[in-house]
């Protein structure tokens, strides 16, 4: 007698979020409803997050693809040419894909953090800059909202130029709802009305006192929320968790960006979002499955 095995529906965990993700943004299979259909927005979605996460050029990418499975798991009728693939990413706006991010999103944060750093734009050949005397680096500013407690990003901001902190502060407190959410920053955000506007959406804010002049008679500072960051909590030294957020992306997932005009650069960092919250959701499930998986075995050694 045979032992019959019982095969998942899903040909890996990846495949099985990306239906998941498709569906839950109800959007449709296809745009049109008369004309070409060769190319599903299923399709679409799927293969421009593979490519990000491939960390490769589009021709690279496609020539990988013609070797890889997911021809057959996506159940593409032909490969899609570099052009092709050009479009897709332009055919998505941002509306689109932050409604895509916000799935990934945690939903229920408690301790969050957030912090800046700048990512490089390389396109011109650094030789030939110092020849000719030119210093200043393309630059794009990005500001990122995270949990602690996941290492998942709630909220992400990138502007093609050099920005103050708290300027996107204030775009995440406005944009989220921050009930009993306490959220850990650095010096740069040290703002009475930034204090108050974190208050005001329910949440409280913690931010070291930027260093007063010696010479002043003042002994405290003004306001009163930032005197009672005077004395910072325990917990403030998790805020060094959205330093290796940063670093982390920068190392693993986005060195640099290499779109050109300024509305790609922002499609590009928010994919490569997408990207980074749906491997921290993978890797969440393997570990409760090994968890689970653990506690099974010992209960049949046991039983």
């Amino acid at each position: 007698m045979h032992q019959q095995i019982i095969q998942s529906k899903y040909n890996s965990n990846l495949e099985k979020e990306f239906i998941k993700l498709f569906h839950s943004t109800k959007l449709p299979l296809h745009f049109n409803k008369k004309g070409n259909k060769q190319f599903s927005n299923y399709q679409r979605i799927s293969l421009i997050i593979l490519l990000r996460r491939s960390r490769k050029s589009i021709r690279d990418f496609i020539d990988e693809l013609y070797e890889s499975k997911w021809i057959s798991w996506l159940g593409l009728k032909k490969i899609p040419k570099k052009s092709t693939l050009h479009d897709w990413i332009k055919m998505f706006k941002m509306k689109t894909i932050s409604k895509l991010f916000s799935y990934l999103a945690p939903k229920s944060p408690s301790l969050t953090a957030i912090d800046g750093t700048g990512f490089d734009l390389f396109h011109r050949s650094r030789h030939y800059e110092k020849r000719v005397g030119f210093t200043q680096t393309p630059y794009a500013k990005v500001d990122l909202f995270v949990d602690c407690s996941t290492k998942k990003i709630i909220d992400f901001s990138l502007v093609n130029k050099h920005q103050h902190d708290i300027i996107s502060a204030r775009k995440f407190v406005k944009r989220n709802n921050l009930s009993g959410i306490k959220i850990l920053c650095d010096g740069a955000y040290d703002c009475e009305s930034l204090h108050k506007f974190v208050v005001g959406k329910g949440g409280r804010l913690y931010a070291p006192v930027r260093k007063r002049d010696k010479r002043s008679n003042k002994k405290f500072p003004k306001g009163w929320f930032r005197k009672q960051c005077l004395t910072l909590p325990d917990f403030m030294g998790k805020r060094s968790i959205v330093e290796a957020v940063n670093s982390v992306l920068k190392k693993k997932y986005l060195l640099s960006l290499k779109s050109k005009k300024g509305f790609m650069k922002k499609r590009e960092f928010a994919w490569t979002m997408i990207v980074y919250n749906l491997d921290l959701v993978i890797k969440e499930k393997d570990k409760n499955k090994q968890v689970s998986l653990s506690f099974f075995i010992l209960a049949l050694v046991f039983y």
